[in-house]
């Protein structure tokens, strides 16, 4: 059984995998296959991009990150989602997908993620509201719904629908997630060397301290990385609205 079962591949979910990896729990990605962002001809508005960033290559960059944050994926679409009643097994949920592994997933916590697509939470009373032709799930500050155990992230949570504000949103539901878990966890912090040991203390769950020799090594092999990814351009082009008739 999982801990962390994540439904969507967008920024959001891919943010919220990030943090609860690295806190140490077992976390798959339920990946449809493509984020609403990869129909962003230009993204423009996220901080760090002076003069802006292809949005497909920022969200391949994300995803590489999820992975070496230590994500697994599979693509497939949930269909439906129900609690665990069986007394040989964990308490948590179990979800039927369709895709490549077609087999239903068992995890302790779900983390719904995939705009525009709620219908698979219908078999569970999370509090799904029509807003137009597309429902949002109510959630606390925390994404955590009406149902013990399950979390909305990014748009799906009726948040705007902007890319930083869908990072910044699934990095908030992973961080409620790692706290409502036994994840020992301080926050997610790099420090100097001698930061939190220099003053007796240990350093917290959640945190390292690295000297000036792994600093810049880290800060190298980060370098690197983004030479690579931004070596030349992109060759993947927006997809356009399904509305949208084209040659």
């Amino acid at each position: 059984m999982r801990d962390v079962l994540i439904v969507g591949g967008g920024v959001s979910g891919l943010a919220a995998g990030i943090f609860t990896a690295r806190a140490g729990l077992d976390t798959l990605v339920v990946d449809g296959g493509e984020s609403i962002l990869a129909r962003n001809a230009s993204l423009e508005n996220y901080p760090g991009f002076p003069d802006g960033v292809d949005a497909r290559l920022y969200l391949q960059l994300v995803r590489e990150q999820a992975k070496s944050a230590g994500c697994e994926f599979e693509l497939g679409l949930a269909t439906s989602v129900e609690p665990i009643d069986d007394t040989d097994l964990e308490a948590g949920f179990r979800i039927e997908t369709e895709g490549d592994g077609g087999n239903p997933l068992e995890t302790r916590r779900v983390i719904a993620a995939s705009w525009s697509d709620s219908e698979w939470l219908t078999p569970l009373d999370v509090g799904r509201e029509q807003r137009g032709s597309k429902y949002v799930v109510s959630v606390d500050d925390g994404g955590r719904t009406a149902v013990d155990g399950v979390y909305a992230a990014g748009r799906i949570a009726g948040e705007p629908h902007q890319t930083i504000v869908a990072a910044g949103h699934g990095a908030k539901v992973g961080l409620a997630v790692i706290h409502d878990s036994d994840a020992a966890f301080y926050h997610d912090w790099v420090a100097p060397e001698g930061y939190f040991t220099g003053r007796g203390r240990e350093v917290p769950p959640g945190c390292e301290e690295i000297d000036d020799e792994e600093r810049l090594e880290r800060d190298e092999r980060a370098r690197e990385t983004m030479r690579e990814w931004l070596a030349e351009p992109f060759d993947d082009e927006p997809t356009m609205h399904p509305s949208v008739e084209t040659d």
